[in-house]
């Protein structure tokens, strides 16, 4: 379960981001945004996250995770399709000339700090 890995380098990221801003506090939401075509698995990723995170967090800290469509755009018919899967073919045209368009993200959109909460811990 590599969602294991990408957590851990999640809370890295959150640490680092909160010790660059000079920011103290507890960390009580992320959102992360998940691509469909990413080869993330959202559930093991929240699993992975309830496991790991109220050790490097503190508890409570909630995780909301978005996804955004997965776009082709073909080149022969000018035609945007939303797809589910990874494809190489226009769904309209049935042509070979396409480029994919969104679907493939893991990022962190946002960081919510409860900054008057004391138990967050002080940047390093």
């Amino acid at each position: 379960m590599h969602e294991v890995a990408l957590v851990e380098s999640l809370l890295e990221s959150v640490h680092e981001q909160l010790r660059e801003a000079g920011i103290v506090g507890r960390v009580r939401r992320l959102d992360v945004i998940i691509g469909p075509l990413s080869g993330v698995v959202p559930e093991a990723f929240r699993f992975a996250f309830k496991v790991l995170s109220p050790e490097s967090l503190g508890p409570g800290c909630e995780l909301v995770i978005h996804t955004r469509p997965a776009r082709c755009q073909c080149q022969s018919c000018g035609a945007v399709s939303e797809i589910a899967e990874l494809t190489y073919v226009c769904p309209v045209c049935g042509s070979h000339d396409i480029r994919l368009e969104g679907g493939r993200e893991l990022m962190l959109q946002s960081i919510e700090v409860d900054e008057n909460d004391p138990c967050g811990d002080p940047p390093a």
